[in-house]
């Protein structure tokens, strides 16, 4: 298994934003997942969706759709874990 940071980025509150990262092999097993990195007690403060582009024979693409669900800026990290 490859774990690894794919992506940061910063949303302020309630924000929604969508990520992308492209070429990957999509005969590869691949997990995202976005874990935040401002620290904020209380309760959940993200969540987020996966969606997939198929841009070639070869390659896809994933949209990665993070919404902060506090009341002040995030910082996330995008991370990834290919299974195969």
């Amino acid at each position: 298994m490859t774990t690894n940071v794919q992506f940061t980025g910063s949303l302020t509150p309630n924000q929604t934003k969508k990520f992308f990262t492209h070429s990957w092999d999509p005969t590869k097993h691949v997990i995202w997942y976005v874990v935040p990195v401002t620290p904020k007690s209380g309760g959940p403060e993200i969540e987020w969706s996966v969606a997939v582009e198929r841009t070639g024979s070869t390659t896809c693409t994933y949209w990665i759709t993070v919404k902060n669900l506090t009341n002040i800026n995030l910082d996330v990290e995008g991370r990834y874990a290919i299974l195969n």
